[in-house]
């Protein structure tokens, strides 16, 4: 709700910088990206239209926009950044897509998005958005062979500049770790790694090491350093999680650049640390979780091995957010929208959203996170406003949470939604319905103090 610049960009004009936030937070209310149910009505619809096909507004000022604000929130804190890439597949959907290229399998249309989150390392909190590259693949298929090509001209660049993305927007945080599931497992990006910025990445390669022995078979004769405990996130909605309770083993390994595909600009040997975490005692109704992951991080001590752990484990949670943006939540897959370039403004929309939901829902149990990870500096005098109005007599009823903490706000939006204090936790649900009262209450109380002029596209 940033009343100047917009909450999504400027794009060269108020009302377009007007539009872009009114958009992202009917996404957030609705939890929807079907352009008619976010438009209300047929101007309303035209309007979601016109701004996403203006030329001016671009998935760049978006994301450098979206990029600033989670910067700030993350000065001075200890940071995780989680990059994956997820697909947009619109099989079935396929009927007058335009501009799209081949998904994943090759046949359907679709397209990838490929964003980097920050996550404050202390709390696990959600802090925004830091970067997203989003493509489509030609339908042409190259002649050349991947592995005689550079890696700037393949796709798994993306995993390097998601690195050196955190590393130019997270100049004020105290610390930087990238971390990666095992597509990013690509020695140049240990290579070429940017200062300030370590890697953990799940090996997917049994690398060669410079003795001549396999990376895989290294722990063997590494001694046990500790047992804990890992909480197996389910495959699927519905189903349950579990507990997996694992060995750590962790030592220093000194891999060798590849044979085929590499470039040889890149050192012909690199030194990092691996731990693995191996599950004892598995399940009998599916594989034991075995995680082997290369860091850049020093890790001498069980302690070390544990936080390594700790930290690669943060990663699911752009996993939940990538939910959020498809099939689970927001169904981007079932939108409407024809035209790439929309496609493409539309999902870096529901990213935003989904990232903002997810910040809401997370810190309902509290958060020691500033409310303005979400709204403006400008609205918190409205949620002071609205805040006492939800109390009731008893403690219970009482906000429990610090003043101006997003935990304040998560409760404030919770109770507008429709939360009684005494049932279970909000979910995302009552957090969208509180959500698009609090907006119209904030706008209400803007316009009733003279801060804003009521002037809207």
């Amino acid at each position: 709700m940033e009343q100047q610049g917009g909450e999504l960009g400027h794009f060269g004009d108020a009302r377009r910088a007007a539009m872009g936030s009114i958009l992202i937070e009917r996404v957030v209310e609705t939890g929807t990206l079907v352009v008619r149910k976010l438009g209300r009505d047929r101007a309303g619809e035209v309007a979601i239209h016109r701004f996403l096909s203006a030329p001016s507004v671009t998935t760049g000022e978006m994301v450098e926009t979206l990029a600033a604000r989670t910067a700030s929130a993350c000065a001075g804190r200890e940071i995780v950044v989680a990059q994956d890439t997820t697909e947009i597949n619109f099989a079935g959907h396929e009927e007058r897509r335009r501009g799209l290229g081949p998904a994943g399998d090759g046949i359907s249309a679709g397209f990838f998005i490929h964003p980097q989150i920050a996550i404050d390392s202390k709390t696990d909190a959600v802090l925004g958005l830091l970067g997203a590259r989003i493509w489509t693949r030609s339908d042409e298929i190259a002649a050349e062979k991947s592995g005689a090509r550079a890696l700037e001209d393949k796709e798994s660049i993306r995993w390097l500049e998601g690195a050196e993305c955190a590393a130019a927007c997270l100049t004020e945080a105290a610390s930087v770790v990238v971390v990666a599931d095992r597509e990013g497992d690509i020695y140049a990006s240990f290579a070429r790694r940017p200062a300030g910025v370590d890697l953990i990445v799940r090996a997917a390669q049994d690398r060669t090491l410079r003795d001549g022995t396999r990376l895989f078979a290294a722990p063997a004769s590494w001694p046990e350093l500790a047992r804990t405990e890992v909480r197996v996130a389910p495959s699927r909605v519905g189903a349950r999680g579990r507990i997996a309770k694992v060995a750590l083993r962790a030592g220093s390994v000194v891999i060798s650049r590849p044979r085929h595909g590499s470039d040889h600009s890149d050192p012909p040997h690199l030194t990092l640390y691996m731990v693995e975490a191996r599950e004892i005692d598995g399940p009998t109704d599916g594989p034991p979780l075995l995680w082997r992951l290369l860091t850049s991080r020093t890790v001498t001590s069980a302690a070390d091995a544990a936080e390594i752990v700790r930290l690669y484990k943060l990663r699911w949670r752009i996993e939940e957010i990538f939910r959020a943006l498809k099939s689970d939540g927001m169904q981007l897959e079932e939108t409407q929208m024809h035209d790439a370039g929309r496609l493409f403004k539309l999902a870096l929309v529901g990213l935003a959203a989904a990232t903002r939901t997810l910040q809401l829902v997370n810190a309902r149990d509290g958060s020691p996170r500033p409310a303005t990870d979400v709204i403006d500096a400008a609205l918190l005098p409205a949620a002071e406003a609205i805040g006492p109005t939800l109390e009731g007599k008893t403690e219970r009823q009482q906000n429990p949470h610090p003043r101006h903490s997003l935990a304040w706000l998560a409760w404030i939006i919770a109770r507008l939604g429709g939360w009684n204090c005494y049932g279970k936790p909000p979910g995302p649900k009552t957090m969208r319905a509180g959500w698009t009262k609090f907006a119209a209450m904030a706008v209400g109380f803007l316009i009733a103090t003279k801060q804003i002029n009521v002037c809207m596209p």
